[in-house]
């Protein structure tokens, strides 16, 4: 089941017409950011675990079957990498299309690298919506995602990729190694 949450982020609006905001990638949009950004800046968010607990019936799943994506789940002493881009609002109306499975706008405080920080957006996907699947066992989670493909591809690729962007941040995510370790071992269907 979706829940196509385009028309809701809309109506969620946290800042003024024609200021430009600062959006923050835990998952697909580290590497894949196919929209128009002044600025790109490794960042972090605290408070926060990434977890691979989203449905995803849309892009890289279907319906009968779906692939696993990332979302972030509360987590007090969590500290979750990524990467912000300071963008156009105009910017979002794509991204609320892209990410319509679920997924909600919500401020978040973004910590750079240089100290600074500033208030920004993330995507969430909480348990409230139609499309979370939730925890289950790593093995599970790996087998569902090495087998799942969707219009934008296997979701195994997704993992993937997200794993190596991590590496190359140089940032430790303990949960995506873990699933990339275990789909890396699972011969592709």
């Amino acid at each position: 089941m979706t829940l196509d949450t385009t028309q809701l982020n809309r109506e969620r609006v946290f800042f003024d017409a024609g200021q430009t905001l600062w959006l923050f990638g835990y998952g697909s949009l580290i590497w894949k950011a196919e929209f128009p950004f002044y600025e790109r800046r490794p960042a972090h968010i605290e408070g926060w675990a990434r977890r691979f607990w989203q449905g995803s019936h849309d892009h890289r799943g279907t319906p009968q079957a779906p692939g696993r994506v990332a979302t972030l789940v509360e987590s007090p002493d969590s500290v979750c990498q990524g990467m912000a881009y300071r963008i156009d609002a105009d910017t979002l109306a794509p991204l609320d299309v892209r990410e319509k499975n679920g997924y909600l706008r919500e401020k978040v405080m973004l910590h750079f690298h240089d100290g600074s920080h500033a208030e920004g957006l993330i995507y969430l996907a909480t348990e409230d919506n139609a499309a979370f699947l939730g925890d289950a066992p790593l093995d599970t989670m790996a087998r569902q995602i090495a087998t799942a493909h969707g219009p934008s591809g296997a979701n195994r690729d997704y993992l993937l990729h997200l794993a190596e962007a991590l590496e190359n941040l140089g940032a430790q995510d303990e949960h995506v190694s873990a699933l990339a370790a275990r789909v890396r071992s699972i011969k592709e269907t």
